[in-house]
């Protein structure tokens, strides 16, 4: 995985600018001082988002022809759209995850969040392990965003296979044979949504409202489905695996001296789901003491740039509060900054305060494993147990080769 090196002690001196060269033999300009990735992020002009969605392995012909069969089509709508169109499909978008609206989810997701944290208490009491992605953190999201936009009604595991194969068809090195396998599961989802987009109430209604064609429509419900829930179930199941190797922490939330809200932006700092995000440059332009020409790729290290050392005083460390904890770009800024930042932030407050008494006196028995991705964590399970009542069988990890379905 390109960035996985992003999860070991900060490196000094700390570069601006970074060229590499991926596996496919393209070039990009790495930014990783905070500084920078947020200029880059703040300035949709000279940095635009058109190739956020490109294939990071190009897709071949036989997987296009399986997308094409599906009548699949996914035009600049959200995360890939710099075009005049952007912020009212943003604006009607936001409207549906408004901040009232999410706080008032607030009693609900509490109730299903203590209602599984019971559950999964009376099975470790029991000796038994649990697995804190399948079992707390993999559908609670989706479930979520359900109560706030009208959604296809598929069973959950299907959204999730849908939602898991777009990531890796998109973002993940992979060989032709998973790429052709990927696109079914990707175009038959796509199909559904374009069902729904024409017959759809709330908000796809509102989207053709305004007079947005299906495509669009289904774009931003694609995007929906991937950034307000996939990321978001991640992100939950690396901060609990994190917080279970954090004892002072879990101490602090405890006796209080420890605010629930401090550990999430501190975790979404240092336990981002979505490590890396790109940008093309528009024009011949520098960034820092580094040239950048037009059409140049750039590959932002978000998640290097929640450790750069000008900003936080303890770049490596888990301490909620500390200065520069809170000015991370998770979610990234800018015109494109993640519309539902704080619907994701309502889940991770909610779920470290329910969770967090759990952890104590626990071991892992499987930490999550995340596969090759450019942008994406992705991980896989979380299995714990008892300290000393139960085993796991280990499984073998799979190669990035291996299909993961």
């Amino acid at each position: 995985m390109l960035f996985r090196s992003w999860q070991g002690p900060v490196a000094r001196p700390w570069p601006d600018v970074v060229a590499v060269t991926d596996h496919v033999g393209v070039t990009h300009l790495v930014v990783t001082r905070h500084a920078l990735v947020r200029q880059v992020l703040a300035d949709p002009t000279t940095f635009l988002p058109d190739n956020a969605l490109d294939a990071v392995t190009p897709i071949p012909v036989a997987a296009l022809r399986v997308l094409v069969g599906h009548g699949f089509r996914l035009p600049p709508t959200l995360a890939n759209n710099g075009g005049p169109s952007h912020p009212e499909i943003r604006g009607i978008v936001a409207e549906a995850l408004h901040p009232h609206r999410v706080a008032a989810l607030r009693p609900w997701l509490t109730a299903v969040v203590r209602d599984r944290v019971d559950r999964l208490a009376a099975a470790l009491d029991a000796g038994r392990a649990v697995d804190l992605y399948a079992d707390l953190a993999a559908d609670l999201p989706l479930l979520a965003l359900a109560q706030l936009v009208d959604l296809p009604d598929e069973p959950t595991d299907v959204v999730k296979e849908f939602t898991r194969a777009a990531l890796e068809l998109f973002w993940a090195p992979v060989d032709a044979e998973r790429q052709r396998v990927l696109a079914k599961i990707v175009g038959r989802f796509h199909a559904v949504l374009r069902r729904f987009a024409r017959t759809g109430d709330g908000l796809v209604a509102r989207l053709r409202a305004a007079g947005h064609p299906p495509e669009v429509v289904v774009g931003a419900l694609f995007f929906l489905l991937v950034a307000g829930q996939e990321t978001t179930s991640q992100f939950l199941t690396l901060l609990l695996h994190r917080l279970a190797g954090e004892p002072a922490v879990l101490a602090g939330l405890r006796d209080g001296t420890i605010a629930v809200d401090d550990v999430v932006e501190e975790g979404l700092r240092l336990e981002p789901p979505i490590v890396t995000w790109r940008r093309v440059a528009a024009r011949d332009t520098t960034l820092g003491a580094t040239p950048v020409p037009a059409g140049t790729s750039l590959v932002l290290w978000l998640a290097r740039a929640g450790r750069d050392p000008a900003v936080v005083a303890a770049p490596d460390e888990f301490v909620p509060g500390q200065r520069g904890s809170r000015r991370h770009l998770a979610f990234g800024a800018g015109a494109h900054r993640c519309v539902g930042a704080q619907l994701a932030r309502l889940e991770a407050a909610v779920v470290v305060d329910e969770v967090a008494p759990l952890l104590t006196d626990l071991t892992v028995l499987r930490a999550p494993w995340c596969p090759d991705n450019l942008s994406f964590r992705m991980p896989d399970a979380f299995v714990v147990a008892r300290s000393g009542s139960a085993r796991y069988p280990s499984r073998r990890r799979p190669s990035s080769a291996t299909p993961r379905r």
